[in-house]
């Protein structure tokens, strides 16, 4: 290691450590380098520029913002819960089904992990509270286990700046979530079946079925919404940039004309909080951009890749390790740092080791929306606490066995690749 790069990561980590946002924490890391390397610090501004200009793909992940926000400000949320309750409410466990189904569902809206927990999240702890029908620790930890199939499930913020870290791409990175995010909200199901059925959670009165088809129309505009993405993506209508752009066009619609549900007050105050949650992503991708110029700079993929072939390291126990080591870092970062800086150390080797990088990014973003729940950092914790005011030791309690079955989910998908490869397969993936 270099001196100027150990500057560099002594800044870094200095900088975050004492709570400075890690966007501004990696600039200023990457100014110190190339000021120690005699370098041209305006190289700063030239590599986000560049980086941020000359991608396509980074258009999708404001106007998803977009989307996911105009969903939660509407009605749209709460007709899905509606739906959700009259079709497995029924059973043991309803409430928390209903949970696991609902952010199934949302999670093909949003993409995001925090606007799943954050909105419909919130509606659905009160319900599964309300008159202490289920712990309020449980109903949050449930719901922060559940919402984090949302980025696994297309559309997928997370995926999409992988896509834009592998060069891979987002159409196949799309249909390889579906049925890991299926695999998530199953386990997930069956491990609320056997916490209800132990401790004598109350079975929910069912809902008539003469009222599903009413139930199922009211929430069908809404529940189209992942059909008309998937369709755009996979029929060669438009790009995954464009789906976005049709996705957030389509909440608008949904929200203000079909439901009526949106104010101009309201839609101002919504495309603030999305210029506010843009430009947060935005920091933290430029601050990488220049961050991997380093990276490129120092040859640090080419040695890892190296060191490892050299190694002769077996494929499986490589993605182990990596996984291994994503689930520590999980704990201390959020994901979008980890997907843009993290993961970029370890796609060359995955290349040199003939590892499908498809196969690599979505079990690597599962991966770190597992990191999401896990304590201490555990940014959906904390924003569940923030909406519910729920005591975080009472949500870190409950949420254990849901951490487990999902680290399960994950080592199954590391062990099977055709778990993931299968759709993409379908289509015409070739990996």
């Amino acid at each position: 290691m270099s001196l100027e790069l150990a500057l560099c990561l002594i800044t870094l980590f200095g900088l975050a450590g004492i709570g400075m946002p890690i966007g501004y924490a990696i600039i200023l890391g990457a100014l110190v380098y190339l000021q120690a390397a005699g370098q041209d610090i305006a190289l700063v501004g030239e590599q986000i520029l560049q980086g941020l200009f000359n991608s396509f793909v980074l258009l999708a992940v404001p106007l998803f913002i977009v989307a996911a926000n105009i969903m939660n400000a509407g009605t749209i949320s709460e007709r899905l819960l509606q739906f959700c309750v009259a079709a497995v409410g029924r059973f043991k466990g309803g409430l928390g089904h209903v949970n696991v189904v609902a952010s199934l569902i949302f999670s093909g809206m949003s993409g995001s992990a925090v606007a799943d927990a954050a909105g419909i999240g919130k509606i659905i702890i009160e319900m599964m509270s309300k008159e202490g029908r289920y712990p309020r620790g449980y109903a949050a930890a449930i719901t922060a286990a559940s919402a984090t199939i949302g980025p696994v499930i297309p559309p997928s913020i997370p995926m999409v700046l992988y896509a834009l870290v592998s060069n891979t791409s987002i159409g196949y990175l799309f249909l390889g979530g579906i049925l890991p995010g299926l695999v998530m909200g199953a386990v997930l199901m069956a491990m609320n079946t056997y916490l209800s059925a132990k401790r004598g959670f109350a079975v929910e009165e069912p809902v008539p079925l003469r009222d599903l088809p009413r139930q199922t129309a009211n929430a069908f505009p809404a529940l189209l919404m992942p059909a008309i993405l998937l369709y755009g993506i996979y029929g060669g209508v438009t790009t995954p940039t464009e789906a976005a752009a049709v996705a957030a066009a389509y909440a608008l619609l949904l929200a203000a004309l079909f439901y009526r549900a949106l104010s101009f007050k309201a839609l101002y105050g919504i495309l603030v909080d999305s210029a506010r949650s843009s430009a947060a992503v935005g920091l933290v991708i430029g601050g990488a951009l220049i961050l991997n110029y380093i990276v490129a700079s120092e040859n640090i993929p080419g040695m890892v890749a190296q060191s490892l072939v050299g190694l002769d390291v077996h494929p499986l126990v490589f993605l182990l390790c990596v996984n291994l080591l994503l689930l520590v870092l999980g704990c201390v970062l959020d994901a979008t740092t980890i997907i843009l800086v993290i993961l970029p150390l370890f796609i060359p080797t995955c290349r040199e080791l003939g590892i499908d990088l498809i196969h690599f990014g979505v079990v690597a973003v599962i991966n770190c929306m597992i990191g999401l729940i896990t304590p201490p950092y555990g940014i959906l914790l904390f924003v569940i606490n923030a909406v519910t005011g729920i005591p975080l030791r009472e949500i870190i309690g409950e949420i254990w066995a849901f951490l487990a079955v999902l680290i399960a989910a994950l080592l199954l998908l590391i062990l099977v690749p055709e778990i993931v490869l299968f759709l993409p397969r379908q289509l015409g993936y070739g990996g």
